[in-house]
This record gives C-alpha cells, sequence and structure tokens, in this order.
C-alpha cells in the first residue's frame, strides 16, 4: 500500500482490477481503494507479471502494507527503487522511486490487515481524552476493540463517584452484540473523530442576517452562473485578509497567523462530507475561481478529489440552504478556527427609507461558528458584518 497523501494511513481495498498471471505495465491501476477522503487508485511500481495478490476486498491496509506481488526483472525492480542497486551497477541512470520505496523504520504492521473495526484517524492527531476517569486496565481493554472514550458517553458506571469498571464496560459491550449494527465507513469515523476533536476547544457562533438580493441579481446576470457558496468564499477570503488575526490559531501564548487565506466548502459525499480547498482566494476575483470551483465541487462528489486539493485551509463555507436548513451550529475542522454556515433564504419585509414603506427581500442567515480563545462575539458580529458589506457589492468581488 503506497502513501496515498500526505495525512493518509491506510486505505480499504475495493476493488481488485487484475487476476494472478496478468502482465503489467509500470503505472497501471490494480487496485480501487477508498480512502477516508475519496476513491484513489494504487498503480504498479514496475512492469512484470502478477505473481500473487494477497489483498481481500473490503479490508483495510496500512501503509507499507503488502498487497500483491510482481516477478520483475532485476533492472525493472532496480529503477523503480524496490531493490537497491550494487555499486556495480549504480548508476545516474537509476531513479528512485519515492513514491513505492517505502524506508523499514515506516512501514506498519507489513504484512497484516488492520482490525476489524480500526480506529482510523485520517493523518489526524490522536483524540484526546476525555476528562473522565478511566483505568489502564479499561484503556487497554478499549484500545483492543478500537474504541475510545466518547463511545462510552452514554454508559453509566458503578464504580466510586460513578466511575467506569471493566465489568460495566464488557456487560456494556456484551449487549451491544445482541442490537443490529452495521460498519461504519472509513469517511464517517473520519469525520467523528475529527468532530470529537473539535470540541475539545470552547466554541461559539454568532448569527447576522444577510441580504441576498444583490447577490442573486449579480448571479443571474452571469453565464455560467456561479454558485452562492462561492460568493461567500470569496467576501469571507477578502474580510480575513484584512485582519488575518481572526483565522489565526492559539498556540500556548501565540496567536498563529495563516500564510495564505485557503478556504475550504464542504460538500455531501456518500456517507460524509468533503471538503475540497481553493488556495489564496484573496488574490483572485470572483471570475478567476469560478472553473477551479466547479471542478473541485464535481471531484468531490465523486470521491476523487486529488490530495493537493484538500487539507491546510484556514476556514470552511458550508452552505446547508438547499435543505431547507435556517439555522445550525457548524462546527470547525480542528486545524481551523472558523466555519461559516449559510442558511436557507426567505423573503421578508425590509423596510426602506427612501420608499417610506416596507419592501420584500431575500435574506439568509449566515452563522460563524469560532474558537471563543481566538474571538468574542463582538469581533465574530463584526466579521459577518464586513462579509454582509462585501455581498451587497457583488461586482467588486
Amino acid at each position: 500500500m503506497p502513501q496515498l497523501g500526505e495525512s493518509i494511513a491506510e486505505a480499504t481495498i475495493r476493488e481488485i482490477l487484475i487476476s494472478t498471471g496478468d502482465e503489467v505495465k509500470s503505472d497501471q491501476d490494480i487496485f480501487g481503494v477508498e480512502t477516508d477522503k475519496a476513491m484513489m487508485e494504487v498503480t504498479t511500481p514496475c512492469s512484470g507479471v502478477i505473481a500473487e495478490i494477497t489483498a481481500d476486498v473490503g479490508t483495510s491496509y496500512a501503509v507499507g502494507s503488502t498487497l500483491a506481488f510482481i516477478e520483475a526483472t532485476e533492472e525493472d525492480a532496480t529503477r523503480a527503487g524496490l531493490i537497491k542497486p550494487t555499486p556495480e551497477t549504480k548508476s545516474e541512470e537509476v531513479e528512485e522511486n519515492l513514491h513505492f520505496a517505502v524506508d523499514q523504520k515506516d512501514v506498519i504492521d507489513q504484512d497484516a490487515p488492520l482490525p476489524v473495526t480500526p480506529t482510523v484517524e485520517g493523518g489526524l492527531p490522536v483524540p484526546v481524552r476525555s476528562s473522565v476517569y478511566l483505568s489502564p486496565r479499561l484503556r487497554h481493554r478499549m484500545e483492543e476493540l478500537g474504541l475510545n472514550s466518547a463511545d462510552l458517553a452514554g454508559l453509566p458506571g458503578s464504580g466510586a463517584g460513578g466511575r467506569v469498571t471493566v465489568e460495566d464496560f464488557e456487560k456494556f459491550i456484551s449487549e451491544l452484540e445482541q442490537n443490529h449494527t452495521t460498519d461504519a465507513s472509513p469517511m464517517r469515523i473520519a469525520v467523528a473523530d475529527s468532530m470529537r476533536r473539535s470540541w475539545t476547544r470552547p466554541l461559539a457562533s454568532v448569527t447576522v442576517p444577510i441580504i441576498m438580493d444583490s447577490v442573486l441579481a449579480h448571479r443571474k446576470s452571469l453565464d455560467p452562473k456561479p454558485g452562492v457558496t462561492l460568493y461567500a468564499i470569496r467576501a469571507l477570503a477578502i474580510a480575513v485578509a484584512e485582519n488575518t488575526a481572526v483565522a489565526g490559531r492559539l498556540i500556548g501564548t501565540r496567536i498563529v497567523h495563516p500564510n495564505a487565506i485557503d478556504i475550504g466548502f464542504a460538500v455531501e459525499a456518500e456517507d460524509g462530507v468533503l471538503v475540497p480547498v481553493i488556495r489564496e482566494v484573496d488574490k483572485k476575483p470572483l471570475a478567476d475561481l469560478q472553473e477551479n470551483y466547479a471542478g473541485l465541487l464535481e471531484q468531490a462528489k465523486n470521491r476523487r478529489l486529488s490530495p493537493e486539493a484538500t487539507g491546510a485551509g484556514i476556514a470552511t463555507i458550508t452552505n446547508v440552504g438547499p435543505f431547507g436548513i435556517t439555522a445550525a451550529s457548524p462546527i470547525p475542522l480542528p486545524e481551523q478556527n472558523l466555519v461559516l454556515g449559510l442558511m436557507a433564504g426567505k423573503t421578508v419585509p425590509v423596510w426602506d427609507p427612501e420608499k417610506g414603506s416596507f419592501v420584500p427581500k431575500m435574506e439568509s442567515n449566515f452563522i460563524l461558528s469560532f474558537d471563543h480563545r481566538i474571538l468574542d462575539g463582538g469581533a465574530a458580529g463584526r466579521l459577518l458584518q464586513r462579509i454582509g458589506q462585501l455581498l451587497n457589492e457583488p461586482e467588486s468581488l
């Protein structure tokens, strides 16, 4: 199993595209795999003949695990970096294949698949334990089963002070086995892990109603028409660029400002959410962002995002308006401070001082969730107000 992305530690085999005895070429697709972020392909490191397939469909394998064996010539294997050339044969023509050459110290469980119920971290830091006391013995038992303290949130303890004992835990597991269960997908496990770690921070949300008539009128005048989400992405990027501290991260006693204004946007995928990222949004006008946005949207829906299109954003936009949602509490990703939620629009009466009467306007609640250690309600409200001002002048975006 190759390293399929910077933060990917394992992948699940979904399709085997070759059979034993097949002749293959270098970089030929041989396995379709699923990570917590996308559907991807594993390719051959060199030309040869498939000698044996050890991987099974539906099983997760860690990076470095053996999936199959290829009979190859010494020349092809050396060129691919699979074997080290001898001093006599080493030359400038030999190129090391960094994608498939795995250092022995980085190999994880070389031949063994992951447990049936693995704790999928998705390349993210290990979840922080809750403040509830768990004995070392109980922690060890939970680790054997791939569980964490959040999984025991609804379990009352019979020990001193309500402590959950090993006996409580084993009874809990036994009762679970009597219920109907289904396997959670790698993406669902990764989303759960991400949200659990996000909740270790003091999060807060503020809401500001924003009139969307100017955006909708501007959108109608264009062909193709940009999505409303793209307008919000651009407005948020400009507002953050004016004061990058609002998107910073508190590390110890210092606020770390972002080096680039990269904004992600949530896309509903099968059994989860993907967040493709648009780079340096503050430096590109709306018209230049549209093609990139449309391409990332389509890739995310098909779970075909490249590693370069994910991660490292400073904020995320989530548009839940199409689902009829008018209020929500979006949770920022663990590595981010901000998430901006766009709610469903509705026609409301707004007082027009020039006409001296109420006029119908399309209004949408914008909800900003943030790390309260970085922002207070006033600063968050001003950020939303600035976004509203920018959206009221969409031609400037």
